[in-house]
């Protein structure tokens, strides 16, 4: 199910690159397959709580996810997110992804996000304060 999943958010997502829009019909697919979370993923995208910083003159990008408590840092890439939903149920194997990264690649793909450009110098600063609020998350984190 978890690999099923991706898959037809790759068909999705190429689709919506090709297409330049979310048709109702692809809307309907991702809200069949991931449910609440594509509920949530998609409140992120309509409030554009999804934000690409670009640093220059590097080109540095970080994805941030503002979240309810926090912001969490996404790495497309790597198919990672900072958040508690990916460390509880997409390591565990539950789920194939969470639904800031789900919200992340149809924002990338429509592109309709949250633009921020910074420059260089300010990198090291907001790298510092989006690990701490990844650390101060992960300690309110109760192990049972």
């Amino acid at each position: 199910m978890v690999h099923q999943e991706l898959i037809v958010l790759d068909r999705i997502i190429n689709e919506i690159k090709t297409e330049k829009t979310l048709s109702h019909s692809n809307w309907e697919r991702l809200k069949r397959v991931f449910e609440e979370r594509f509920d949530k993923a998609w409140r992120l995208v309509q409030e554009k709580r999804i934000k690409k910083y670009v640093f220059q003159p590097s080109n540095r990008i970080v994805w941030i996810a503002v979240g309810q408590d926090a912001e969490y840092q996404i790495f497309p890439k790597a198919g990672y997110c900072s958040c508690d939903d990916f460390y509880f149920r997409v390591l565990d194997g539950n789920t194939g992804i969470c639904y800031h990264l789900l919200a992340q690649k149809i924002v990338d793909a429509l592109n309709s996000y949250d633009l921020i450009k910074e420059e260089d110098e300010f990198y090291d600063l907001l790298l510092k304060e989006w690990k701490t609020q990844i650390f101060v998350n992960e300690s309110s984190i109760s192990y049972v």
